[in-house]
């Protein structure tokens, strides 16, 4: 018996063009969406988490991440904590795509993962009492963590004063990010930091 995201998207033939992501987008959906912490006790276990539950999960913070309001940190902004409620917005969000884009939501879920992870960064090294900035390529694994962040935090700074609800929010966000559209807050924070990086070679 396969089991379907939220009963109704399947996530066979999906297609997964970044090789380098490949192997740690977990798409086999799970019997529930819950995973319990489970994979906290080793480290990397994260790659066997549901790139579904893991949206989920980065839609439950608070602080860095879940919105911004002119370059002020918005206290409060996730669903901290309430897996249900992150549940729910991510199942909403799911049925505008697919009512709006006729695709299955989980291949436009990997697109814009795909289109907002960042190749390369910078990292701070400090030598001789000199610091400076040098380009480095970014992990799989953390390139991933940057897509995830960075489209929960689109979605919640989105809809901070505005009458759209998150779940609208984050429909557009993944819809506008697999277009590969400046206009996603994930696709346009990619950008920056890898304009960042290419100054710092």
């Amino acid at each position: 018996m396969t089991f379907k995201y939220f009963d109704k998207w399947s996530a066979e033939g999906i297609e997964i063009r970044d090789l380098g992501l490949k192997q740690y987008i977990r798409l086999d959906p799970p019997l529930v969406l819950h995973g319990g912490g489970r994979h906290a006790s080793k480290q990397f276990r994260k790659a066997d988490v549901s790139i579904v539950e893991r949206l989920i999960n980065k839609l439950m913070r608070s602080g860095p991440g879940a919105g911004k309001l002119r370059g002020r940190v918005i206290r409060g902004a996730g669903a901290c904590g309430k897996k249900h409620k992150a549940y729910g917005i991510v199942r909403k969000s799911f049925e505008i795509i697919a009512d709006r884009t006729k695709k299955n939501p989980i291949q436009v879920l990997v697109e814009a993962i795909q289109n907002s992870a960042p190749r390369e960064e910078t990292t701070r090294i400090s030598y001789g009492g000199i610091t400076y900035y040098v380009a480095v390529d970014s992990a799989p694994q953390r390139r991933l963590d940057i897509a995830l962040q960075n489209l929960a935090g689109g979605a919640f700074s989105s809809s901070f004063s505005n009458k759209k609800p998150i779940h609208e929010c984050l429909a557009e966000e993944l819809i506008l990010a697999a277009n590969n559209d400046v206009k996603s807050y994930a696709v346009a924070r990619k950008s920056e930091i890898e304009r960042i990086a290419k100054g710092a070679r």
